[in-house]
């Protein structure tokens, strides 16, 4: 969030990667089904955004909405399936909604931020993340950064998106998504050599994350070092050669000078 649907809405990649990652925010904000069919609907709907079913996890929140209209994490969980599906304008509906229920419910702000950004409500989303940035109980600080240098980055505005990558790799040195956001904007900006170094750290702090490997692999074949970056590539086709990031990998590969 590999990178499958989140980063193909609009040419952006923003984190959390929606279906696969919705649990981040919505995992332990409610506690296990106590045995109301509510209840049971939620964490019903919760296994199913985790195994990547949105459609199937919108149902299930749908029905927990239905029997009880007045619980934020409910909301929330229904903004999440809005969001894998890409309903974007669903998932802000919802989310407000969350909020209506429960202001301090830090948590919902991050996705509604996302989704406004997602639903091209640009300016509104920044300032959404950028408010929710700084409060003492965001549980994800270095996702929120995260996506605002995702913001910054998509309009073209590298200065301000690379230092809201830095931070969010300062909040979490484990973050993937920091890095490849960092390399990215270094990469933009030209700056080819810079982007392998932060790579190279992040390849470390994140125990060779197969993303950062892959961008690892390819940011060194951009720098024509292909003995490297065929290195890299093919430890992610063996770390894991079915996933997207193994697949894009042995694309590279099959490309390579020989």
């Amino acid at each position: 969030m590999s990178r499958q649907q989140g980063e193909k809405i609009m040419g952006t990649k923003y984190w959390p990667r929606l279906a696969a990652a919705a649990c981040l925010t919505l995992c332990g904000a409610i506690a296990h089904a106590q045995g109301s069919d509510a209840e049971l609907a939620y964490n019903s709907g919760l296994e199913h955004l985790r195994q990547g079913h949105p459609a199937q996890a919108l149902e299930a929140m749908r029905r927990a909405t239905k029997q009880d209209s007045k619980n934020a994490y409910f909301q929330q969980g229904l903004g999440q399936a809005h969001l894998a599906l890409g309903q974007h304008g669903d998932a802000v509906v919802a989310f407000r909604k969350a909020l209506d229920l429960n202001p301090n419910y830090v948590a919902v702000r991050n996705d509604l931020g996302l989704a406004l950004l997602l639903a091209g409500q640009r300016a509104e989303g920044k300032r959404e993340l950028l408010k929710v940035f700084g409060e003492p109980f965001n549980p994800r600080p270095d996702i929120t950064a995260r996506n605002i240098g995702q913001a910054y980055f998509d309009e073209k505005d590298y200065a301000n998106a690379l230092t809201w990558f830095q931070t969010s790799a300062q909040k979490n040195k484990r973050f993937p998504e920091a890095y490849t956001g960092i390399s990215a904007t270094l990469v933009a900006l030209g700056r080819v050599d810079e982007a392998i170094t932060q790579l190279e750290a992040g390849l470390s702090a994140t125990s060779e994350d197969i993303d950062v490997l892959l961008t690892l692999g390819e940011t060194y074949y951009r720098a024509g070092r292909f003995a490297e970056a065929r290195k890299r590539l093919e430890r992610v086709t063996q770390k894991d050669a079915a996933s997207p990031s193994g697949q894009r990998a042995a694309e590279l590969l099959k490309n390579f000078p020989r």
